[in-house]
């Protein structure tokens, strides 16, 4: 470890040259929670049991051993994600890891007593949680949910989002904490629709009467999320884009931008700072997508590191909430958690590690030769050693170790499962 320290103490001489702090920067980067999404997990499978296929555009390719069986199995695995992972964080979970006891319970009867064991698991391991309604993988999905022209449908998908939206308050309550409840849903037309308002005006409806149920924001914070098609869904999606930053005007609820959700040469670091001139606080799904929204293990490329430095530099830590969207069933699940949750980590401290307003003072001056010069140079500064002196102020492995970790508790435990 007497080569973390001397590297990192190196690294602290070469950032000063642009006076920045590590130990500052280290320090904000403490902070910051990142919600770790429970579904790559098990492949969005849920506890239900219902023996339904996935549907609703989502779909999970890749069949590598080790996927666990219940809610135990599942928490183990996520426990050791975590000890590889900087910080504190919040897990993500959908209404679908219910736990039941095997009582087949329908979506819009579900109760907060049903997450109690992840409540106190949550609280065991000093984590926060956020939560899901699942309009997705199941029979009354098939031909819309809160825009279906069918009445007795739209009032079981609003019924079952009310019902979470309670949760998402429980769950804040019990961990004294706020738990975020997002809203997806699939709704839209393999070809070309003959009507796009009638199921946007239905949508429309459905959200003010989920919203019209007052609930304690110091517990809960709603948001809406976008797409812009999926599979089976090509032409047109109900809760599009343009939709939902509209919804969400003058309202509480937040909107949420998925990386994956737009179109392929559309990046969502380009949003952030628009959304957040006419909003107090934007929540995030971080995704990777390759040639659709194809949701993969996210690395650490130009698009992360542009999310970052738009969160950092516009002075937005305190009202970005980043949470990650991927699933991978091709890779070891635990370590594709890992992976992609220390990536997330790592753009945002190479965001942090950047002279941003000396680079602003640069970019007013008109100076874009020094703008694109330090930008450069800043690349091939010693971040990776800053990275490695924070994991081990963590108490978290560094590169180098995690992975054979990882790789002992697959033939341990992995590969047992049948």
């Amino acid at each position: 470890m007497n080569n973390v320290l001397q590297r990192y103490e190196e690294a602290k001489v070469c950032y000063s040259k642009y006076n920045i702090d590590l130990e500052s920067c280290l320090k904000k980067l403490k902070k910051i929670r990142i919600s770790i999404n429970c579904w790559q997990g098990d492949d969005i499978r849920g506890f239900e049991n219902n023996g339904n296929n996935l549907s609703g555009g989502i779909d999970v390719t890749g069949n590598y051993p080790g996927v666990p069986r219940n809610p135990e199995e599942l928490r183990s695995d996520l426990e050791v994600a975590l000890k590889q992972i900087p910080g504190n964080h919040k897990i993500n979970l959908h209404a679908i890891y219910a736990e039941s006891n095997g009582e087949k319970i329908e979506r819009n009867k579900i109760v907060p007593e049903l997450f109690d064991n992840w409540i106190n698991w949550a609280k065991s391991n000093n984590l926060g949680l956020d939560f899901n309604p699942t309009l997705f993988s199941h029979p009354l999905a098939d031909n819309g949910t809160l825009s279906s022209i069918d009445n007795s449908i739209r009032d079981f998908w609003i019924e079952h989002c009310i019902s979470c939206r309670k949760i998402g308050e429980y769950i804040g309550k019990k961990l004294n904490d706020q738990c975020l409840t997002n809203i997806w849903i699939p709704d839209g037309s393999k070809d070309i629709p003959a009507d796009r308002l009638g199921p946007r005006k239905r949508l429309k409806k459905s959200l003010d009467e989920i919203f019209s149920i007052n609930l304690n924001p110091k517990y809960i914070i709603d948001s809406v999320e976008s797409k812009l098609f999926g599979i089976g869904l090509e032409s047109y999606t109900v809760g599009s884009h343009e939709f939902y930053m509209n919804y969400t005007n003058g309202k509480s609820v937040l909107y949420l931008l998925d990386a994956g959700h737009f179109h392929p040469t559309e990046y969502i670091s380009d949003k952030i700072s628009s959304m957040l001139l006419f909003k107090d606080k934007l929540a995030l799904h971080v995704s990777r997508p390759v040639r659709w929204d194809s949701d993969h293990v996210i690395i650490l490329n130009d698009e992360l590191n542009e999310i970052s430095k738009e969160i950092v530099r516009n002075n937005a830590i305190d009202k970005v909430l980043i949470g990650l969207d991927f699933f991978d069933a091709s890779i070891n699940r635990v370590a594709a958690l890992v992976i992609g949750t220390r990536n997330m980590l790592k753009s945002l401290l190479l965001a942090l590690l950047m002279p941003n307003d000396y680079l602003v003072e640069l970019e007013e001056k008109k100076d874009f030769t020094s703008r694109l010069a330090i930008m450069e140079e800043l690349k091939t500064f010693p971040f990776g050693d800053v990275w490695n002196y924070y994991c081990h102020i963590s108490n978290v492995p560094l590169e180098s170790e995690w992975l054979n970790i990882i790789k002992k508790y697959e033939e341990d435990v992995f590969l047992k499962r049948k």
